[in-house]
């Protein structure tokens, strides 16, 4: 069976996010993903051939965890988290980093004048991406293109608010950390290490 859910908001047009109002030399806070969330599961299925019997079941040392346990670890969830970050602190745009991954959706949360500068390494890599990646043989922009690899939602905020949004998302349980940050540019995502 496939089970699928949704949900419909409304928000206030007074408290709706401007991605306009991001500008460069604001930072990106990412927010830690529990795992490949509910993106990419057609090259999941093809790089582990997960219709065979037993390829599931498999545990996998790297994952200390079974193949199948690791693919279906709930998706985390920001909304409540978020909500009290922008309770307590300016908030000026924000992505959630799911089908298309960094490339489709940061340009989202900013305008066609800037760029997002991701740093890579500055947050874990789950395992079940670099397993992905080894398996598949995925080049790095294709993981990036269509995998979280590790940060479920991005959000962008003046470096002056970024460590109380930080302190207000793990106190909420989140694991965040700055990430990268907005410089002028042609509205694309640029990775350095």
């Amino acid at each position: 069976y496939d089970i699928a859910g949704f949900t419909v908001g409304i928000v206030d047009e007074k408290k709706i996010l401007d991605p306009k109002n991001a500008k460069a030399g604001d930072v990106i806070i990412g927010m830690a993903s529990s795992g490949v969330h509910s993106n990419g599961f057609s090259l999941v299925r093809k790089v582990f051939a997960v219709e065979k019997p037993g390829v599931l079941d498999s545990y996998k040392e790297e994952l200390g965890e079974t193949l199948g346990e690791a693919l279906l670890t709930p998706t985390k969830l920001y909304v409540k988290p978020v909500l009290d970050v922008m309770e307590h602190a300016e908030v000026k745009s924000i992505a959630h980093i799911t089908g298309g991954g960094f490339y489709e959706n940061l340009p989202r949360a900013y305008g066609e004048n800037l760029d997002a500068n991701i740093h890579t390494g500055t947050w874990n890599v789950l395992p079940i991406f670099n397993l992905l990646q080894k398996k598949g043989s995925i080049s790095d922009h294709d993981m990036y293109n269509t995998y979280n690899m590790g940060i479920g939602m991005a959000m962008i905020v003046d470096p002056s608010q970024a460590d109380k949004a930080i302190e207000i998302l793990k106190k909420d349980g989140v694991e965040a950390s700055v990430i990268g940050e907005m410089k002028e540019g042609g509205h694309t995502v640029v990775f350095d290490e």
